[in-house]
């Protein structure tokens, strides 16, 4: 069973996030030959200001 992590920073929408699904899920079964209904995809949100770039925040930097 391929399992799939994904840490993005919050602010998107729930179409964008079930299209990653969709096309993460296509991705591995096209790359490992694994079953659509073993593929599993888990998606992380992060508040923006608890990622860094460069020593500031992703919030601070308007990201």
């Amino acid at each position: 069973m391929p399992i799939a992590q994904i840490h993005i920073l919050e602010g998107r929408s729930d179409e964008q996030k079930e299209a990653l699904i969709s096309e993460v899920t296509q991705a591995i079964m096209k790359s490992l030959g694994a079953p659509q209904q073993s593929v599993r995809v888990i998606i992380s949100e992060m508040p923006k200001q608890h990622f860094g770039i460069g020593g500031e925040s992703a919030k601070k930097l308007g990201r």
